[in-house]
Formats: C-alpha cells, structure tokens, sequence
C-alpha cells in the first residue's frame, strides 16, 4: 500500500462565484470540466500539463448544513498547504484585492510561507522554496508574522468579489 498524493481538497461555500473568483483571479487557479453531479459547484485546476483539479467547491445541497448555509472557515483542519512560485508577486496580488495575509519563514529550511483565508473563511498556506525566490525575506515583524492559532480572516475583505458575474457549472 502506498499514498501517492493529495488528490484534491473540497471546499463548502455559501457563495460560489466570490470563490471561484478567488481562486482564479488571486491564487490563479483556472475552471476545468466537472460533471453533473445534480448540485453547484466547480473544479479548479493548477496550470499544469495534466491540468488536475486540485480545489472542488460545492454549493447547494449537501453543501448546505441543518441551517441551510454551508459552514464557514476551517474547522477541524487548520490550513491547505499549496505549493507555489512568486512569493512577491502573491504579496501584490493580495495587496490589490485588498486582503488580509501574513507571511512566515520555517525554521532551519529555506521555505517561505504566505497565509490567506478564502471568501469561505478556510486559511491557506502558500509554500515557496526561498532559495528560488527573489528578497526581501518574508515580513517577520508583529503584524505580518503568521502567528499559528491567531484567525485574521476579515470577511468584509471579500465583498468585492460578488461584484463580478461568473459562468459556472
């Protein structure tokens, strides 16, 4: 037996064209096929050769919880982890879209980390190799550190992102 790899990662919303959005427009993501599966939802993609579907998000029905919303933030699980390139151009990115993050360097490696929460409230964790990427070293001063356990998730941050119509499955 063996694990070969994360496959995807499914994400509950109660808005899903803010969270493709988000996806696509900050993180830079891209919608590939999804089947029908009878509810909302879309699948999000990584600018691969294969092209996998990384990120599902669903809507609507089992989405939804005994209030009829689906829950919000992260719960049991703290963070997705996403590997990445461009640490500075995804600290621009998020200073356009007017979002909150935080930025970190993992002790005795040379990995650099940017966290941001998606308009569902789940934290995400960008992961770099530093040695392939361009100073200024990650901001550690009290304000822009990730701080595990501190939750800087703005909601408000997100409400531009209804603004614009989305073609969804």
């Amino acid at each position: 037996m063996v694990i070969t790899g994360l496959f995807h990662v499914a994400i509950k919303t109660n808005n899903l064209a803010a969270t493709v959005r988000f996806y696509t427009e900050v993180l830079g993501l891209r919608q590939v096929k999804r089947p029908d599966f009878g509810y909302p939802g879309a699948w999000l993609a990584c600018a691969t050769p294969a092209g996998e579907a990384i990120v599902h998000i669903y809507a609507g029905g089992p989405a939804l919880g005994k209030e009829g919303r689906a829950p919000t933030g992260t719960g049991a699980i703290d963070h997705i982890s996403i590997a990445a390139v461009g640490f500075h151009q995804f600290r621009q990115k998020f200073a356009e879209f007017g979002l909150q993050w935080r930025e970190f360097l993992v002790p005795g490696t040379s990995l650099w980390q940017l966290f941001v929460y998606d308009p569902s409230g789940v934290q995400l964790e960008l992961t770099f190799n530093g040695e392939v990427e361009a100073d200024p070293l990650p901001d550690m001063s009290p304000g822009k550190a990730y701080v595990a356990g501190n939750n800087f998730f703005q909601p408000e941050d997100y409400s531009h992102f209804d603004l614009q119509e989305s073609c969804l499955d």
